[in-house]
């Protein structure tokens, strides 16, 4: 399979026995996979599971296991019951997966594993349709590189997972959670210019929660791959007053509040995330107004 030369550093892919997954109940299946975006990147045929039966416990051990221990040091583990209830009964858990004897010894080490389980999941991305026609959330994101030693890693593997569900599943417009200073709003800014749709948020478990909606624009996730700058962004978007400082919890309810005052709609820049700490104050961008 040649790759698409966007992907070559990711050469993982190229490798048969790693393929990308989709764990779903037969109702949830997309019925035309990977119509609306234009895209070559995914090339494989998914392996298809159904996390109802029986025989496919084992697949969502391992899927707790990676998770558990990517997130259980910051406190954001899946209850299982979230997980089968909120995750697997509604919507769609994607991702990519390595035939079980042919996982890298650094990754076999770290990970649960078992013989006579034909795969073990590398990655998860949990995606969930709302009642928003077209709107999806995404629920969680993780993979083995959390995990392993860089040397080690999976380029990009994250990244593609997440791409490879919102192609799979046709999404138009995605929302999703991340907190502020967390590294993955560098990840999550580039499927799509980043709304904030919510800077502050009390009923979350943590209140320093980023609420965001992209909608997704594959451009954006080829230039994310090839380190090229949007240009583009500061011919639609504007500089405001506002920033954003991750250790400063009033810059957050002052936008908030500017939020529900209706003055946005207010963006990210994904260049200027990329290029700053994750602890660094954050410009707020606006729409530039038309006058034509």
């Amino acid at each position: 399979m040649a790759l698409n030369p966007i992907l070559q550093k990711a050469a993982w892919m190229d490798h048969d026995f790693i393929r990308p997954y989709i764990f779903v109940r037969p109702e949830n299946r997309i019925t035309y996979p990977g119509q609306k975006h234009s895209l070559d990147w995914f090339t494989s045929e998914p392996v298809i599971k159904n996390p109802l039966h029986l025989d496919q416990a084992e697949f969502a051990e391992q899927i707790y296991f990676l998770e558990g221990n990517a997130f259980g040091p910051s406190n954001m583990a899946i209850p299982r019951w979230v997980f089968y209830d909120c995750a697997v009964v509604p919507g769609i858990v994607a991702g990519y997966a390595c035939r079980t004897d042919k996982l890298p010894p650094a990754i076999k080490k770290i990970m649960r594993t078992d013989e006579n389980c034909e795969w073990t999941p590398l990655s998860l991305f949990i995606i969930i349709p709302t009642i928003h026609k077209g709107e999806w959330v995404a629920h969680n994101l993780c993979s083995v590189n959390s995990l392993l030693p860089k040397n080690d890693q999976l380029y990009g593997i994250g990244f593609l997972s997440k791409a490879f569900g919102l192609w799979y599943a046709n999404v138009e417009q995605c929302t999703g959670m991340t907190q502020w200073g967390s590294p993955a709003i560098k990840l999550h800014a580039n499927y799509g210019h980043m709304e904030v749709i919510g800077a502050y948020a009390p009923v979350h478990t943590h209140a320093q929660t980023l609420t965001y909606r992209v909608t997704i624009d594959t451009l954006c996730w080829e230039r994310f791959f090839q380190r090229e700058t949007d240009f583009g962004f500061l011919e639609n978007y504007e500089v405001t007053t506002l920033t954003i400082d991750p250790k400063n919890e009033k810059s957050m309810v002052e936008l908030q509040k500017r939020i529900e005052n209706e003055e946005g709609p207010f963006f990210l820049s994904a260049a200027e995330v990329a290029a700053k700490k994750i602890d660094d104050t954050l410009t707020v961008y606006r729409e530039k107004k038309r006058y034509f």
